[in-house]
């Protein structure tokens, strides 16, 4: 009898080790490219029409609110170098922040595909419904922004980021740019 208890015993208390090993993210597909986000990145219903995959970002203790990665695939847009202008217009420069300062761009390998990222830094100008003149902005103060684009081979715009409070995101940044590295055919 106390041989079956220990063994119970034993079964049960390994039992969340194994679990933990067991859990894996959620697989993302884009572009003919795939990768696994991380298992703490909880996948949500896409907010829009726009978003392939979205995913929450505990926040870090002090911030108001989580962050969230995203992944988007449209075509046209503009090209890469509309894209990133717009990214830069959607944040407000503090004052005597100068532009290079607060936003760093240079060249990045998604899998097989060259692109940008694009590190920016500011008051996030957000509005729910991004590409309508008339919506409502919200100005969220100390956020960042980790963007990466890129173009497919149907010349798609590919464009993923981490967006939210300045502290969140770089609790975040490492994983992040693990799951970009780990894109492959």
């Amino acid at each position: 009898m106390l041989r079956k208890l220990l063994a119970v015993a034993a079964v049960v208390g390994f039992a969340p080790l194994f679990a933990a090993d067991d859990k894996k993210g959620t697989e993302v597909e884009v572009a003919g490219l795939k990768a696994t986000a991380p298992a703490d990145w909880k996948k949500e219903d896409p907010s829009n029409n726009f978003r392939l995959y979205q995913f929450k970002l505990e926040k870090e203790k002090g911030d108001a609110e989580d962050a969230e990665v995203v992944v988007f695939n449209l075509p046209g847009g503009g090209g890469i170098t509309a894209n990133l202008e717009r990214q830069e217009k959607a944040f407000k420069l503090a004052d005597g922040v100068k532009k290079e300062d607060a936003f760093k761009t240079e060249d990045v390998k998604v899998g097989e595909f060259k692109g940008k990222s694009m590190d920016l830094k500011g008051t996030y100008q957000f509005k729910a419904a991004p590409n309508d003149p008339n919506a409502k902005v919200t100005e969220k103060e100390k956020f960042r922004q980790l963007y990466v684009i890129f173009e497919d081979d149907d010349k798609k715009t590919v464009s993923i980021r981490l967006v939210g409070p300045e502290k969140t995101v770089e609790k975040h940044k490492k994983a992040f740019d693990e799951f970009l590295k780990s894109f492959k055919k």
